[in-house]
């Protein structure tokens, strides 16, 4: 994406105080159970068409994500009351499994959201419609291009994005330390040390990033030696900064800087249950600009964000949090690209998603909710200010390689946490199971 157009977005932002409420963030209404098929319920006008359609639509995502998609449904059928919706939605734990086991099946709902990591493999299975029609001319050129498979549109792009740190500003406070813009990993790394000193037995600073492949990714860049695993498929893991990442964290379990393997497998990510940083287990975590008004709902007033620590040069990158596609298999191509459409340039569509799927992508969507924005939108905004200067080329995935990274990697690093193997058989495997996934 172009950087310019950001930062226009994120200035004029900040430059405001905060006004009015947004619905991004505050949503309360009552979401239907996740495993009914009954679309949301409510009092329309007389059909425009005399022909009923309903469209299957599934997303991942926070509860703040799912009432207000619920609500923008629901005015859709409004002003469309012969489209009705079929709402599939859940975490992002095993959405894609899901979706890929019901794409086999010619099964998959007519409006899918997408990650850029997926859709090289759509793309070349010729499972995703053509897009076309759908207008994107107040969208950044660089966003639609994300979503364009051999000059075809075949997936929209719902919001901008970062990959940074959130992180418990609120507790980091307390303890007497502040995190500084612009930090290296080094320093860091130091930071980690300095603060477990002043944490009691069971509380830990940060995440066990030993399986988080993204987290790793950002430590390659920083330091120079490119992409893990390049946007051809080619696997580029650095042996040496690779093994003195996993070292790196084998000594913060034994500092008790990061928690104990047991524990650090059951952190799920914005679970009020789960999630470590919102139990008051750790501090700092990794995560996407567009996460952070969720975590904000759930720890009010004491939520931080920041860039990836750097070394030579940034270890984060910009991107389109994901997109709406449409499966090739569906009856309603035209109708779901209308709804398509209607979600990324409709004024009223973006009052009720505010910043629930990033930052929006229309450029007059922006220039209406930024007055409007609150507090928890603005961290996202300022998530991704704090991540342009940095920023590296968003990699969106190699043909192919969908599942190296949530079975292969996970698996092995895994391992390696729980003592199960050493670090140089763990990277001898890797490539031995990458040298699979190469073309």
């Amino acid at each position: 994406m172009r950087k310019k157009v950001i930062f226009s977005v994120v200035s004029t932002v900040m430059g405001l105080s905060m006004v009015g409420c947004s619905a991004a963030g505050t949503q309360t209404a009552k979401v239907p159970d996740s495993n009914s098929a009954a679309a949301p319920t409510m009092e329309s006008k007389p059909a425009a068409s005399s022909k009923p359609i309903k469209l299957r639509i599934n997303w991942w995502g926070s509860q703040p994500r799912h009432d207000a998609t619920i609500k923008i449904l629901d005015l859709y059928t409004k002003k469309n009351p012969n489209v009705t919706f079929e709402p599939e939605y859940s975490g992002f734990d095993g959405y894609i499994d899901k979706l890929t086991t019901q794409a086999a099946a010619k099964n998959a709902p007519d409006i899918i959201q997408m990650d850029a990591a997926w859709l090289a493999d759509w793309n070349a299975r010729n499972q995703l419609a053509d897009l076309s029609s759908v207008n994107v001319k107040d969208i950044d050129p660089k966003l639609v291009e994300a979503g364009k498979y051999k000059d075809k549109s075949t997936a929209i792009p719902l919001g901008n994005n970062a990959w940074g740190m959130i992180y418990d500003k609120g507790s980091l406070e307390k303890l007497g330390f502040q995190l500084k813009d612009g930090i290296t990993w080094d320093e860091y790394f130091k930071l980690a040390r300095d603060i477990k000193a002043k944490l009691g037995k069971d509380q830990y600073v940060m995440q066990d990033a030993t399986t988080n492949r993204e987290a790793y990714t950002s430590y390659q860049l920083s330091k120079g030696k490119g992409q893990p695993v390049t946007p051809e498929g080619k696997f580029n893991f650095d042996k040496d900064t690779w093994l003195e990442w996993v070292k790196t964290f084998s000594d913060f379990r034994k500092e008790g800087i990061v928690p104990p393997p047991d524990v650090a497998v059951g952190d799920k990510e914005l679970d009020p249950k789960l999630d470590l940083m919102l139990n008051g287990k750790i501090i700092f975590r990794n995560a996407h600009a567009a996460q952070a008004s969720s975590w904000e709902g759930l720890k009010p007033g004491s939520i931080g964000v920041s860039a990836m620590p750097k070394d030579k040069q940034g270890g984060g990158w910009l991107k389109a949090t994901f997109f709406f596609s449409v499966s090739q298999d569906s009856q309603n191509k035209a109708e779901a690209a209308k709804f398509i459409d209607w979600f990324v340039n409709d004024p009223e569509v973006g009052e009720i998603s505010g910043t629930t799927r990033g930052v929006p992508v229309s450029n007059k969507i922006v220039a209406q909710l930024t007055p409007k924005f609150t507090a928890a939108d603005k961290l996202t905004v300022d998530m991704i200010a704090k991540s342009i200067a940095g920023a590296q080329q968003f990699n969106p995935g190699a043909k192919g390689w969908n599942n190296f990274d949530t079975k292969e990697y996970k698996s092995i690093t895994e391992a390696l946490m729980f003592d199960k193997t050493t670090p140089d058989k763990a990277f001898d495997e890797l490539k031995k199971k990458a040298s699979e996934y190469e073309k």
